[in-house]
């Protein structure tokens, strides 16, 4: 579901940012502008996935107890 809402908001918030920067460059919106946001949506939907694979889980360590 996790997954569902992540690529659901990334194309949202894509679009969205198509949708501004046509708006201040006086562009029309077409759906090639669309089908590009959906595709980089993908893509950094796989990316946060992928860095969240990577990154440690857990609370993180303070540094300066380990110096003592």
């Amino acid at each position: 579901m996790k997954y569902i809402v992540l690529l659901f908001w990334s194309a949202v918030l894509f679009t969205l940012l198509n949708y501004v920067t046509s708006a201040i460059g006086n562009t029309p919106f077409s759906m090639e502008q669309v089908k590009q946001g959906l595709i980089f949506s993908v893509v950094f939907a796989v990316f946060v996935v992928i860095v969240g694979a990577i990154l440690p889980k857990g609370e993180a360590q303070d540094i300066d107890s380990h110096r003592q």
